[in-house]
């Protein structure tokens, strides 16, 4: 793969028997590489206008089996397998004893995990538009119930359509601002897609994010349809060395303003105030 700092390589890595496709982009920092969960049903290349817009972070982030290039695994998984699969891509990538760790949305639980898990491992964490699991407070049954459906995966002008109830901010104002988003959008099969539902069914951070020591920065949207703000105060209550920022936007600001998004979150893993 390419070395420049700004370009991104694809490739695909086996891992403990899994085969799983992985971007990486290169930086220009000596500050550790940033490891990015995406969010549900999300393909990797959803990922690229932010990790395009660091710039001196190196970033890395994998198509979860089952979605975009990853094929499905044979069995069910839960948030503390993928927390290990990833430690193992780390290992096998040779990335640094020490990483940065950032989740967006349904990634953001992943994240959390990760981070708790492996606390040796992870020095600082991003949560992006997120909650800690089933304890979260839901938005409106409607968004959640088109959610549940991999559809706005596989049918795009269905993804346009909806894009403005489900994603809110922008959206709302130029529903046609989704169509960058859309056409990047490989998607996730709908077994893949039903296993990352279940992976998070039963599963909450709340009984132990006052364990994590890592300093960590929350962000999220104001006018967030699927994850309210409510969800990223509470983040922010219980994780004892964190930072909470909302972003006047809705859920996916990190598509609609991944400049600023990124600025902000190079900033906080380079010790300076977010």
């Amino acid at each position: 793969m390419s070395s420049e700092p700004d370009s991104i390589g694809v490739r695909m890595v086996i891992v403990g028997g899994q085969l799983l496709r992985v971007a990486r982009k290169h930086g220009s920092s000596r500050q550790p590489p940033l490891l990015m969960f995406n969010g549900i049903g999300a393909n990797l290349e959803l990922a690229f206008p932010f990790m395009r817009a660091l710039k001196d972070t190196e970033a890395v982030i994998f198509d979860v089996p089952g979605v975009g290039g990853s094929p499905a695994p044979l069995a069910p998984y839960r948030p503390s397998a993928i927390a290990r699969l990833t430690r193992d891509l780390a290992l096998k990538l040779k990335l640094g004893p020490h990483l940065d760790v950032a989740g967006v949305s349904w990634g953001g639980g992943l994240a959390q995990q990760f981070a708790r898990q492996y606390p040796e491992m992870c020095r600082r964490l991003v949560l992006i538009a997120t909650a800690p699991g089933v304890t979260m407070l839901p938005g409106n049954l409607s968004v959640l119930l088109k959610m549940a459906s991999p559809r706005r995966y596989s049918d795009r002008g269905y993804m346009r359509s909806i894009a403005p109830h489900i994603y809110g901010g922008v959206f709302r104002k130029d529903p046609t601002l989704i169509h960058r988003h859309a056409e990047a959008m490989k998607g996730a099969t709908r077994y893949g897609y039903f296993l990352q539902l279940a992976a998070m069914t039963g599963w909450t951070s709340i009984h132990w994010l006052h364990t994590l020591n890592q300093p960590t920065l929350i962000l999220a949207g104001t006018d967030d349809p699927l994850v309210p703000s409510f969800n990223a105060r509470l983040l922010a209550r219980l994780i004892p060395n964190s930072h909470l920022k909302l972003i006047d936007d809705g859920h996916l600001f990190i598509v609609t303003h991944p400049e600023e998004t990124a600025s902000t979150v190079e900033k906080f893993l380079s010790h300076d105030n977010p």
